[in-house]
């Protein structure tokens, strides 16, 4: 009796795991999976940055935005995955790499905006001003993106069926959701504080008279 139980048990849990990949079920999946790993990229950022400056206090509202945000962004991955699947059929390497240039060109500057923006507005700033941040780190996060998404996304096009996608993508961004909100929250303040005090102190050397050598007597 007892195996037969565990057999019927197995059987709805393997059922119950198959519908979060179908139907409707599949956006719900891609959505809560965006936002869940971008609020746990969040989470270590703030773990880093706790360990670090131990007196810091972990600010869980910017981690709640973090996860809205990443909420956000699930429908717009599941439905862009689908028209490229659409666009460009099939998995030999031509088309991959067609899917992979696309997606760095179109998608990667698009999201990198609406991350930016959204988390501005969600902050109480304006869209100029989540407009204005996002233009001055736009080329620190575009290199960065060319450095890990190019690889991701050709073991993501190449290997995995698509409906593995937005989910496949969600889990291995860890690593790139923790940089995300390093450069969305990082104090940008101190490092030029440091720069403009450097800079201080060498125009006051400058400016402080020559010391004459003393002249040894004869």
């Amino acid at each position: 009796m007892f195996p037969r139980v565990g057999k019927d048990f197995l059987v709805r849990i393997r059922f119950s795991w198959k519908q979060l990949f179908q139907g409707r079920y599949l956006l719900l999946t891609n959505t809560l999976s965006g936002g869940g790993m971008l609020a746990l990229g969040d989470f270590l950022q703030q773990s880093r940055e706790n360990h670090n400056d131990p007196g810091r206090i972990r600010d869980w509202n910017r981690t709640g935005r973090m996860f809205v945000v990443g909420c956000s962004m699930g429908p717009v991955l599941h439905y862009w995955y689908s028209w490229l699947d659409r666009a460009f059929v099939g998995n030999a390497l031509k088309t991959v790499g067609k899917k992979v240039l696309v997606d760095q060109l179109i998608a990667s500057p698009a999201l990198g905006m609406w991350y930016f923006l959204g988390m501005g507005v969600m902050e109480g700033h304006t869209l100029s001003d989540g407009w204005e941040e996002f233009k001055d780190k736009f080329w620190e996060f575009y290199k960065a993106d060319w450095c890990v998404w190019p690889t991701a996304q050709m073991i993501n096009f190449y290997f995995l069926s698509p409906k593995f996608r937005v989910l496949y993508v969600n889990t291995v961004t860890l690593g790139w959701d923790t940089y995300l909100s390093y450069l969305k929250h990082r104090d940008d303040s101190k490092q030029s504080g440091l720069f403009s005090d450097s800079s201080t102190a060498d125009k006051q050397q400058e400016a402080l008279p020559q010391s004459k050598p003393v002249e040894e007597k004869a």
